[in-house]
């Protein structure tokens, strides 16, 4: 047998056992390809629109990059102890190191660059349907084209080139720092089983839950109104930080043994055969691979929270629009509502005006609010807010010394939360008005420009509100104090009127807003995030996914001898794959599950700075997820199945 027939044989095994790291390694390529030929794309101007646009693609290139480089390399040092011994049965026959090395290296130049350029032509036919995803979830009007970057081609073979050097000179350090007996002992020593748990262990295994679950906790309270300054918020933030990762390593160190253990001595030793092969397998398996199943949940988790955050800023953003903006356009300025509506009376355009006369007054909320961040300016007892009379908000009856709010941000209700009722003071220029709080309304009666970014409106008795229109401070007022709304009457007429809007020149005055335009900018803002953060979460579910399965193929033909006993001693293949599937349910269950925790408790602390919906986005962003994840775990009960069916 000549070198070629062995490079040749050794290339049709390697493709056969690892097509599923040549599908990573083609689907990274064509990814890595696809997302950065939408730099270089002409159309692209339109969707990035601002530098920050542009900075944000560059930068998640860069990080698909390092994920890429890590799967790559953890994937290579996987195979490379694979293939050991059959390294150290080239050397028994003769071979030097160095025509090993170029024998891998021949091998691994063909699968490794025939998957590229697979991976590029395949990235190029998928280029146009990614930037019509991306123009779709960000709004862009404008017409996406097959268009080849030579720029995006020669950037990919340079990043990939410079992997493949990484991934070779690993390959030749590990060549020439084992030795022939080193190299059968290879595989073995990659596993380390332990056969009974010490004190040590159980200890760490149950600090490892304790420590999760304060993370939890604290979480929860995060923006609760417990931590009331923002030293207190900071450490609260390094705490859950710490604890989580610190208690998911030993989760995974100890506590995972422990319970298993727990429930292996309920049963005085005696397991089954689904037991033996799926407990046990666990309980000895998962502490060797602390660290790394420690970074894929945790990473996960990142991901997840970050594409449900992600998702709810997009998902919110009509009601987010309709908050910041309450009718169709908003005006601060009588002169230019007037200018619109001439124009909107000669297109024949019907609309419906609304007004609201608002004043600025100083609020003492120390009587309704336990928080103490409106103390880091020395203003909770003096803090500026819109008060307008209750004939202006439908169903409202306040009595003269009562009041009630509305209109408050999810955010600021988190910071500054507010009693349901209490003793509060408006102050005018000369005069102080005491008031019964009686409670927060949903609506929002008023634009963004007289609130002050969420901060809430206060409804007083039309006579106490006149009272505090002659007392006011002109110098807390706004340059307007008069609301002016105006709602299109027929849908089909909007986008004509918000096109006037536009001609007009209303949109350049920041007191001045469209509904639509507030709606379409955080679309496009969220929409860009969300497409990085799902093109990055999506590479790493499959990489990560890669690893976890390539794992299980090492085990897998690790305990093959195993079988080959069970299937002797009267076992049949479906009495294993049982043990088998509920194995994988484990390995793989077990990081998803902890990853969906920790994902949601970081997406319950803080989807208010994001948007208003908070339960539809985040499960629909976890079922998919989960979904894609379980793939991976289909694939290696198919695996083992092949391993137990070739055991006898």
């Amino acid at each position: 047998m000549n070198i070629n027939t062995l490079i040749f044989r050794n290339l049709k095994k390697n493709l056969k056992n690892y097509y599923l790291y040549v599908f990573a390694l083609v689907f990274s390529v064509a990814l890595y390809f696809a997302f950065v030929t939408l730099q270089y794309d002409p159309s692209m101007d339109a969707a990035k629109g601002t530098i920050k646009g542009g900075a944000a693609v560059r930068a998640a290139s860069v990080l698909l990059i390092v994920i890429v480089s890590i799967f790559l390399l953890y994937a290579n040092t996987l195979f490379i102890k694979r293939r050991s011994k059959e390294i150290g049965l080239f050397q028994l026959i003769g071979m030097t190191k160095n025509k090993i090395f170029r024998i891998l290296s021949v091998e691994n130049f063909i699968l490794y660059f025939g998957s590229m350029i697979l991976g590029i032509l395949i990235g190029f036919s998928f280029s146009k349907l990614i930037i019509m995803i991306l123009f779709n979830i960000t709004g862009v009007e404008a017409i996406a084209k097959l268009h080849f970057s030579t720029h995006a081609l020669i950037q990919t073979i340079i990043v990939f080139c410079a992997i493949y050097l990484l991934i070779m000179l690993m390959n030749f350090v590990f060549i020439k720092r084992q030795s022939i007996l080193s190299l059968f002992r290879v595989r073995s020593s990659t596993e380390t089983k332990v056969k009974k748990m010490s004190k040590f262990e159980i200890i760490i295994g149950i600090f490892g839950i304790i420590l999760v679950a304060s993370g939890y906790y604290v979480s929860s309270k995060l923006f609760g109104g417990d931590f009331t300054t923002m030293t207190q918020l900071y450490g609260a933030m390094l705490f859950i930080l710490g604890s989580v990762i610190l208690g998911t390593y030993l989760f995974y160190k100890g506590s995972v043994s422990f319970i298993f253990n727990v429930i292996r001595k309920q049963k005085d030793g005696y397991l089954n055969i689904n037991e033996v092969l799926s407990l046990s397998s666990i309980m000895f398996r998962m502490k060797s691979n602390a660290l790394l199943l420690t970074i894929i949940t945790t990473v996960s988790a990142l991901a997840i929270a970050l594409l449900s955050l992600s998702y709810i800023g997009y998902y919110s953003a009509e009601k987010t629009a309709r908050n910041d903006v309450p009718t169709d356009f908003s005006f601060a300025n009588k002169q230019d509502f007037d200018t619109f509506k001439n124009e909107l009376l000669e297109k024949g355009i019907e609309y419906h005006k609304e007004e609201i006369e608002v004043i600025q007054v100083l609020v003492n909320l120390k009587g309704i609010t336990d928080s103490e961040f409106g103390e880091l300016n020395g203003s909770l007892d003096a803090m500026p807010n819109s008060v307008i009379s209750e004939k202006s908000v439908e169903g409202v009856d306040v009595k003269e010394d009562e009041t009630i709010f509305t209109g408050y941000s999810d955010l600021l209700q988190k910071i500054i939360p507010l009693h349901d009722s209490g003793k509060t003071e408006l102050k005018g220029k000369t005069e102080v008005t005491k008031l019964e709080y009686l409670g927060m309304l949903d609506e929002y009666p008023i634009s963004w420009y007289f609130t002050a970014g969420g901060s809430p409106v206060v409804v007083v008795d039309d006579k106490v509100f006149h009272q505090l229109k002659k007392d006011i401070d002109p110098e807390i007022q706004k340059e307007n104090s008069l609301y002016i709304g105006v709602t299109i009457e027929k849908e089909k007429d909007l986008m004509k009127a918000n096109d006037l809007f536009h001609e007009l020149g209303l949109n350049e005055k920041w007191e001045n807003d469209s509904q639509y335009d507030v709606k379409a900018e955080q679309k496009q803002n969220i929409g860009l995030i969300m497409f990085i953060v799902g093109f990055l979460g999506l590479t790493f579910l499959i990489t990560s996914g890669c690893i976890l399965y390539f794992k299980q193929m090492d085990e897998s033909e690790e305990e093959k001898p195993n079988y080959t006993i069970l299937r002797k001693l009267g076992f049949t293949q479906g009495d294993l794959l049982r043990g088998i599937q509920a194995k994988q349910l484990f390995s793989f269950g077990i990081p998803l599950l902890i990853g969906l925790l920790h994902s949601y408790f970081a997406v319950q602390s803080g989807w208010f700075l994001f948007g208003a919906e908070v339960w539809t986005p985040m499960i629909i962003v976890m079922v998919l997820y989960t979904v894609m994840y379980s793939i991976f775990g289909v694939l290696s009960v198919l695996y083992y199945k092949k391993v137990i069916k070739a055991s006898l």
